[in-house]
């Protein structure tokens, strides 16, 4: 049984006694070059958020498939983020396709023509139910030009053609339009509503800077409308130029053409603004006009971007590149950007000192009040952060938890008993800072206790209540716990650097140390040894590291260790080989040393366990 009930002008649809929700009144439309929610003028500056409905980023050490799909947590992460930032849209960067690049167990959307990926579309039904709930509208992005997660050169391989004849192929055309047809008559498994009549949806994009002639985009425009009479639809064409960001007459002159957009990525950012200018002379006013991607650039050129857009009526919003999520294991997805310089990353609500490179809490700060600038709205105070989820502990030197959003950093507490009293051990710890490894090591642990864990979130509004409680958790090791930032933890080197930068062929690990062929490092075991692990990358398969034990930093024994690898084959971003050096034999060494015997290979962490 299915019935609508009406509250304050959402509508609600009943469904097996749950109820689900139509966020919005209206659906998006165009008043002349004007987008209109109902009678009221829609502006926004927002994000673009390419890992909502699909993850690249899983870095974690072992793991060698990047891609998965995102969990409830993580995208409430994004959307209650968006929403404090004081966004309205969400644009998504496309619909994934099986890449043969890929893993074998990566996840996509379409497996093949005509074949769909049921749990992953899935996502997207959450997605749009989340949109609703939150009162952030989606760009549906339908297709990427270029083969990250999956697109055009993917459905040509299917059919065994070259990615220039998907825009003129009649079977390539046809097999994309499959596509069209099911997601969007798709029916939302969670609210029952069908994409086509969600109004959480602000636009269909034909897709992320398509090089696509006019005459393939009306073909996919006027059929997009034949099917979806309820939505704009805009051109997702892109002159592949970094400095001719403009969009093409053809364009505006075609009635299924609702909207257009430009990314603008320029050499120099003082030409952003200028170039938005040019766009809006050429369209004169015939459609609504969206700076659909922009950044890479400081927080004062952002800040200039934002007011030429705010000044400029012409325009009806910005969304800047990009924003990263709270990770369901702990901590943040990490991406470094390769338009980004060498610097920039996706963004992290609400900015870390881990992005000090690019002024990552000043530009956070200021977006959020020009995205509430736009609308004409008072800036609120920032939101206390909700309670955080205190993540299973397996020993005192690997605890983690689930971020909350909004969260500048975290308070760990411990106690004896379950109950407490506790005590802070832990003081506005980030989990901005160590990507994909544990975001606290308990240092004032004592060998033989047992101890209970909990966590709560704070930012400069006050602190959440505190997480659920975990425990006992018994000391058995203590650790030591090198994380590369410097040499401090090192008892002695020789031709060993500190180095950052090129992160993404790291596991985006930013702190790391060089070496090349005869450099070393010796750590001094505090204890009895328990174990000894060493996190590195090396370019091949063979082993570029000898790791020797000493009892009195003066005769030293090969431990003779080979490592253990985890390659991911994928090329797009010409991946370090990572592995895992591992000692636990029984011989009472007070001296580690890491000698690198076999060319460069740079270090990313070494963890020491002792009693």
């Amino acid at each position: 049984m299915k019935k609508a009930i009406v509250l304050i002008g959402v509508i609600f649809i009943v469904l097996g006694g749950k109820l689900y929700g139509q966020g919005f009144e209206n659906f998006i439309s165009v008043d002349g070059n004007k987008l209109m929610d109902g009678s009221n003028e829609y502006r926004f500056i927002s994000f673009n958020v390419p890992t909502l409905n699909f993850q690249e980023d899983e870095m974690a050490y072992k793991e060698t498939n990047p891609y998965a799909l995102p969990t409830e947590y993580e995208m409430r992460d994004v959307f209650a983020t968006v929403k404090e930032m004081g966004g309205q849209v969400i644009r998504i960067y496309t619909i994934p396709v099986r890449n043969t690049n890929f893993p074998h167990n990566a996840p996509t959307y379409v497996e093949g023509p005509g074949e769909f990926n049921e749990e992953a579309f899935k996502v997207t039904d959450k997605m749009l139910q989340l949109a609703n709930e939150y009162n952030v509208r989606i760009i549906f992005s339908l297709l990427n030009n270029r083969q990250w997660m999956g697109g055009r050169p993917n459905y040509a391989a299917f059919r065994g053609k070259t990615e220039d004849e998907f825009w003129t192929d009649p079977q390539l055309i046809e097999d994309f339009k499959k596509t069209l047809e099911f997601v969007i008559n798709r029916k939302n498994t969670y609210t029952g509503i069908r994409y086509k009549d969600d109004k959480s949806i602000l636009c269909w994009e034909t897709g992320n800077e398509l090089t696509s002639p006019i005459e393939w985009t009306i073909n996919i425009t006027r059929y997009i409308k034949s099917l979806d009479k309820n939505h704009l639809v805009m051109d997702g064409w892109y002159s592949d130029d970094l400095d001719y960001p403009f969009v093409r007459e053809a364009s505006l002159n075609e009635w299924s053409i609702d909207m257009v957009s430009s990314h603008h990525y320029e050499r120099n950012a003082i030409d952003v603004p200028k170039n938005i200018q040019k766009n809006i002379e050429i369209i004169k006013k015939r459609k609504p006009y969206l700076v659909g991607e922009f950044g890479f650039i400081s927080t004062s050129g952002t800040e200039s971007v934002l007011d030429y857009v705010i000044d400029n009526n012409d325009v009806c919003g910005a969304l800047i590149w990009s924003l990263r999520h709270h990770r369901k294991d702990g901590g943040f997805y990490w991406h470094s950007e390769p338009l980004g310089a060498g610097v920039f990353k996706a963004y992290h609500w609400p900015g870390f000192v881990s992005g000090e490179k690019y002024d990552e809490a000043n530009l956070m700060n200021m977006y959020r009040n020009k995205a509430y600038e736009i609308q004409e709205k008072e800036i609120p105070p920032v939101s206390v952060p909700l309670t955080p989820e205190l993540l299973p502990i397996k020993n005192v030197h690997s605890i983690s938890w689930r971020g909350a959003m909004g969260a500048t950093g975290y308070n760990v507490y411990r106690s004896v008993y379950k109950t407490g009293p506790w005590e802070i051990v832990g003081y506005n710890i980030s989990d901005a800072d160590v990507p994909y490894f544990p975001l606290f090591h308990d240092k004032t642990a004592e060998l033989g206790k047992s101890y209970y864990y909990s966590v709560s979130a704070i930012n400069r509004s006050g602190s959440s209540e505190k997480s659920n409680v975990v425990g006992p958790v018994k000391v058995d090791v203590l650790a030591k716990i090198d994380l590369m930032k410097n040499l401090g933890n090192v008892e002695d080197s020789k031709a060993v650097v500190p180095i950052t930068g090129g992160d993404r062929s790291f596991k985006e690990i930013r702190n790391r140390l060089y070496g090349d062929y005869g450099s070393e490092l010796i750590y001094k075991i505090p204890e009895k040894l328990d174990g000894f692990k060493l996190y590195a990358f090396e370019k091949k398969r063979f082993r570029y590291l000898a790791i020797l034990g000493s009892l009195d930093g003066e005769t030293w024994t090969d431990l003779d260790i080979f490592p253990e690898s985890f390659t991911n084959n994928e090329s797009n971003y010409g991946y370090w080989r990572p592995k895992i050096y591992r000692y636990s034999g029984g011989a009472n060494y007070k001296y580690i040393k890491i000698q690198f015997k076999g060319g460069i290979a740079q270090l990313a962490r070494v963890e020491i366990t002792y009693r």
